[in-house]
């Protein structure tokens, strides 16, 4: 099952698609031209059923295989939003929106499963029911969740298996990354105030310095991943915002506000990190006399890929890119197809975009010289898990 001589033959087609959307970039749940871009495209395909406004601005597409006895729903998912970044690629077919850019590749991913919905409609080479996942909102506004909350793996039938991919910069064009397990980490965010008694910076003696207090509870928090989580079982913890409520030279503000993040791959690691991060700000606060107040938000889950599923897809990358996967370890990053993973047995994979800028870098580009590899793949899932009987 190398790269499809169809999707190959398509692969301009599906490029100007690609184009089209990274000039016309749009933010979370934002995405009316581009969910009517995408349905539009489906329509032209003759698809058995296409709702829009799922999950808010998603788009569902149908297509149903040459019979139906196995009675088995596959789930193929692709993101459509744009990142809140100033481009500075150059191209010419740059982001006509200031600001807002294609900097995560969701514009290859769109494209690629529009390529491969063109295919499967065509050729319909398979036993069962596919079900197509345009996402919007994967930056941060969780719409995976919103998309399962308005049905998508029931309202069609029951899913079976669902899998998606990211393009990966570092990785040849075309060929494949994954592992089993742990792929990506579960996020949180916290936000902690710590409360003091502010004053004149000549009499440090008469105030409850915040800004010492929370100078300490950063160092503090370190100690989570050093000395309190199992040193097997990855975890971030990062105060990425200190702000202090005055900002003249001569005063000791009153309070200072700490921003962080929290990424972990086990959640026993996650619910250790939640307890951790509160007892070691509010008891650092209180043993200078200050009070502290904590806020833990819970973001997306840890991408958990399925083992059996995982074999499936490797089985399916080496036999369109005609080499082994590459061997990754878990990438601290966060992905909310992980909602999606909890409800169904499936896989996340990386595919390749070569030797390129990173993700979320204003010069990043996606590599439409993989989008044959990548809409093979997508194709051969469906294929390979629905076999004509």
């Amino acid at each position: 099952m190398p790269v499809k001589n169809r999707l190959a033959e398509l692969q301009p087609e599906i490029a100007a698609w690609r184009q089209h959307l990274h000039e016309n970039p749009e933010l979370q749940y934002e995405l009316y031209k581009t969910s009517a871009f995408v349905e539009a495209r489906l329509r032209e395909m003759e698809l058995d059923e296409i709702t829009t406004g799922i999950g808010k601005t998603g788009v569902v597409g149908v297509i149903k295989g040459r019979s139906n006895t196995s009675g088995k729903v596959v789930l193929l998912r692709a993101d459509m939003d744009a990142l809140p970044i100033l481009e500075d690629t150059g191209l010419e077919y740059q982001s006509k929106t200031p600001g807002v850019m294609h900097a995560c590749g969701h514009d290859g991913h769109t494209a690629m499963l529009l390529g491969a919905s063109k295919y499967l409609s065509e050729t319909r080479n398979f036993d069962g029911t596919v079900v197509l996942m345009f996402q919007p909102a994967e930056e941060g506004g969780a719409g995976a969740k919103a998309m399962i909350d308005d049905g998508i793996l029931t309202r069609w039938g029951k899913v079976s298996e669902a899998y998606g991919m990211h393009n990966w910069p570092g990785i040849a064009t075309g060929q494949f990354a994954v592992k089993p397990g742990p792929l990506m980490a579960a996020t949180n965010t916290f936000r902690i105030v710590v409360k003091g008694r502010g004053g004149h910076a000549a009499k440090p003696h008469d105030t409850i310095d915040p800004t010492v207090i929370g100078s300490q509870i950063v160092l503090a928090l370190q100690t989570i991943a050093s000395r309190v989580n199992d040193p097997l079982k990855s975890i971030v913890v990062s105060v990425t915002s200190f702000q202090t409520s005055s900002e003249a030279y001569n005063v000791i503000p009153q309070q200072v506000e700490l921003r962080g993040t929290v990424r972990t791959l086990y959640k026993e690691s996650r619910e250790l990190a939640g307890e951790r991060v509160k007892a070691i700000a509010e008891g650092t606060a209180l043993a200078h006399g200050a009070e502290a107040e904590v806020e833990w938000i819970e973001g997306y889950p840890g991408v958990i890929n399925h083992e059996v599923e995982t074999g499936y897809a490797i089985k399916v990358a080496e036999e369109v890119s005609g080499v082994p996967v590459h061997p990754i370890l878990p990438t601290m990053g966060g992905e909310d197809f992980a909602y999606v993973l909890e409800e169904v047995p499936g896989a996340y994979i990386f595919m390749g975009n070569g030797d390129t800028a990173g993700v979320h870098h204003p010069a990043y580009n996606f590599d439409d010289t993989a989008i044959p590899a990548g809409s093979s793949w997508l194709v051969g899932m469906v294929e390979s898990r629905l076999p004509i009987a």
